[in-house]
C-alpha cells in the first residue's frame, strides 16, 4: 500500500456505493476516472473525490500517479440515522438514513 483515503459518515447507502466501486475494482487510475465520468450514479462524486485525495497522499510521498493502481476499495456501513415520520392513528413509523465509510488503497503496479 503506498497511500490511502477514507471518506466517513456518506450520507448514501453502501450497496449503492457498492455498484460504483466495483466497476473501478483493480484498475488504474486514469482508467478509473475515465470510468467514473461515465457513470450516471450519485456515488460517482464521492469515490472520485476520495480517489483523488489517494492520489494526492501519493504524490506527497513522491510516487507518480500513472503507476498507481486501486488495490483495495471498500465501502462497509456506518451508522444508521434514526428519524420518525408520522403514521395513522397518531403512531410514528420509524426511517433509517444509512451512511458509509469509503476506504480507498492505492499501490504500484507491478510490485
Amino acid at each position: 500500500m503506498i497511500s490511502k483515503a477514507e471518506s466517513k459518515f456518506l450520507r448514501l447507502s453502501s450497496r449503492k456505493v457498492r455498484d460504483v466501486i466495483n466497476l473501478i475494482r483493480g484498475k488504474d487510475i486514469s482508467r478509473a476516472l475515465i470510468t467514473l465520468d461515465n457513470v450516471d450514479r450519485r456515488p460517482k462524486y464521492y469515490v472520485r473525490k476520495a480517489l483523488l485525495s489517494a492520489v494526492a497522499n501519493a504524490k506527497v510521498k513522491g510516487v507518480e500517479s500513472n503507476n498507481l493502481y486501486i488495490s483495495r476499495i471498500t465501502a462497509d456501513e456506518g451508522v444508521r440515522w434514526k428519524r420518525f415520520r408520522a403514521a395513522a392513528f397518531g403512531r410514528a413509523s420509524s426511517i433509517l438514513k444509512r451512511t458509509t465509510h469509503l476506504k480507498i488503497e492505492l499501490d504500484l503496479r507491478g510490485k
